[in-house]
């Protein structure tokens, strides 16, 4: 009788640690779909996070899903959609998601903590000063990138354009500019730095730079993942091996960047967005921020 009872009993609690083991599974399974911007398209990215996707897969009982955005505009089509349980995000794209869309900032990304956006002009180019870009053709970056939209359409803010064209790549922005199709382009430093001189024997020169730095990027996750959820990812991707971590690019134990100004710009800019695809293009509908 004991022994039969003790048979009993150790069913009884195999069957509920079983049963607590499916509702820990239960609790934080489902797909996690993680977005990241992809400007080459090539397959590159898929390595960079297969090891992390393996391992938040496997803390989470999760089936991860890598979605690569080509650029700037598919993204935010991804962001408005709530499409994306976390997200990569550069800092034009951060803003938007916090500021529209209750995306929520886990973690500062890997980065340049000085960047800012430039206006890029030929060398040649006899324009000296940014208001002389009145009646000019400008390129700027996609709807979502803060130093190729949002930064340069509030320094532009008061003028009145020819037209602008928007260039899928800041390489493509300065392509623009070398075959003379545009007076000037909106990019970073860095972009200037890395692909000017692919562009030999044309040279280009800065025309302005705008005082405020561009925030870090941050890891942000989506407002569809439930918030115990959110909490659980957190602590793992806060675990998470720093080789990994550097793999694919965020600090576990960074301070996630104030985006207060950023969103402010972000919130400007687009009040006057309807109006970018109009020739000629006028910039002074709504008030801008403060500068400081």
């Amino acid at each position: 009788m004991v022994s039969r009872f003790s048979r009993r009993l150790f069913l009884f609690n195999l069957l509920g640690l079983a049963f607590a083991s499916c509702q820990q599974r239960r609790k934080f399974e489902g797909p996690l779909t993680i977005g990241v911007l992809n400007y080459g398209g090539g397959e590159q990215i898929i390595n960079q996070y297969a090891k992390f996707n393996t391992y938040l897969g496997e803390k989470t009982n999760s089936y991860i899903q890598l979605e690569p955005a080509f650029n700037e505009n598919k993204a935010v089509e991804r962001l408005e959609a709530r499409a994306w349980s976390l997200v990569f995000a550069p800092p034009g794209l951060a803003a938007i998601a916090m500021a529209r869309y209750q995306y929520v900032p886990f973690f500062p990304l890997v980065g340049i903590s000085d960047l800012r956006s430039i206006f890029v002009v030929r060398k040649d180019s006899s324009i000296s000063e940014l208001k002389q870009l009145q009646n000019q053709i400008v390129a700027l970056g996609q709807l979502g990138s803060a130093t190729g939209y949002y930064f340069p359409l509030y320094n532009l803010y008061g003028t009145t354009l020819a037209e602008i064209l928007f260039a899928p790549t800041p390489k493509a922005g300065l392509e623009f500019v070398a075959q003379g199709k545009a007076n000037a382009c909106a990019i970073s430093e860095a972009d200037l730095s890395l692909h000017a001189s692919q562009f030999s024997p044309t040279e280009f020169r800065v025309l302005f730079k705008d005082p405020h730095y561009v925030p870090l990027g941050v890891v942000l996750i989506g407002p569809n993942v439930e918030r115990n959820r959110q909490e659980f990812i957190r602590k793992v991707m806060s675990e998470l091996p720093s080789g990994l971590a550097q793999e694919v690019g965020y600090v576990p134990n960074g301070q996630v960047p104030d985006y207060k100004y950023m969103i402010s710009v972000v919130d400007r800019v687009s009040s006057i967005a309807s109006n970018l695809q109009t020739k000629p293009v006028r910039l002074f509908e709504s008030k801008m921020p403060t500068k400081s």
